[in-house]
């Protein structure tokens, strides 16, 4: 239990570290904005020259406050440890910058650090605070999906950036988001992500034999029943690689071409042959 704390804690202070040179050394000496709080703490040291360490501490220690019961003890914990810690790297890499003629390099290096480090953070158990915790607030009493409730609570702070940092660095900024994004994703969710299927025909017999034999996934089986004929059906349940979605379509175009399948992106797999889940304790 110990060493599993303390190398959560050492990824939140690693991820700390890296999204606060990300903050230094790349958005903010090409003038570059962010969303969320991030996002408004470069505005305040563009505009007034409040330093971030200082506004980053105050803006998620108050939505901290405000969203508190929407988080566990023990992610509140580390969500304190990642807030304290970004706020001092950010004092600490002050003076490390890199300037850039070029501005999408400084774009996406910033991006792909940010969404590092954040992904570090999360991994450990923590969370970013800010926007993260107005996206839980949104989703609870709005019902709006997680994501999007991100995705605009940033927009609320990119956009309006435009009259400070100019159009074109917006734009760039919003290249900078999308890579961090990217890479958020790809450390919460692997390296290798995941979709699941859905197979409905009269030959799922010989498909999942076939696919057990070629891919070696295990499959569910449903009973169904088609709504105007009242026949029943039986429907096939799989989850697969990406790489594995080629091959599939395959085998289920090859035994019954008029077989009806849905493809979904899999947000999270956890179970055995997929991905342990990710835990905090």
């Amino acid at each position: 239990m110990n060493k599993k704390w303390a190398f959560n804690f050492t990824k939140i202070i690693v991820g700390a570290f890296i999204f606060s040179l990300a903050v230094n050394a790349f958005a903010i000496p090409n003038h570059l904005g962010e969303g969320g709080v991030t996002g408004l703490t470069m505005i305040l040291y563009y505009t007034l020259g409040i330093a971030p360490a200082i506004t980053t501490l105050i803006f998620n220690g108050i939505l901290l406050v405000i969203g508190y019961k929407f988080l566990d003890r023990l992610t509140i914990i580390l969500t304190i440890i990642a807030i304290i810690f970004t706020s001092l790297f950010l004092r600490l890499t002050e003076n490390i910058s890199f300037i850039t003629d070029q501005t999408i390099i400084a774009a996406i290096f910033a991006g792909v650090l940010m969404g590092f480090g954040m992904g570090l953070i999360m991994h450990g158990g923590g969370t970013t605070a800010g926007s993260a915790i107005l996206a839980k607030i949104a989703n609870k009493y709005l019902g709006w999906n997680t994501s999007y409730a991100l995705l605009f609570f940033d927009l609320i702070v990119v956009i309006p950036s435009t009259f400070i940092i100019g159009l074109q660095n917006m734009l760039f900024t919003i290249v900078s988001l999308y890579a961090s994004t990217k890479v958020l994703d790809l450390i919460l969710e692997g390296f290798n992500p995941k979709k699941s299927v859905t197979i409905i025909s009269e030959k799922y017999e010989d498909i999942a034999r076939e696919i057990d034999l070629k891919i070696g996934r295990g499959m569910t089986l449903f009973d169904g029943q088609g709504y105007y004929k009242k026949q029943d059906k039986k429907i096939l349940y799989i989850v697969i690689s990406r790489q594995q979605l080629l091959p599939l379509t395959k085998i289920v175009n090859k035994h019954d071409e008029k077989a009806f399948f849905i493809i979904n992106d899999a947000q999270s797999v956890v179970g055995e042959g997929f991905t342990k889940q990710i835990t905090s304790e």
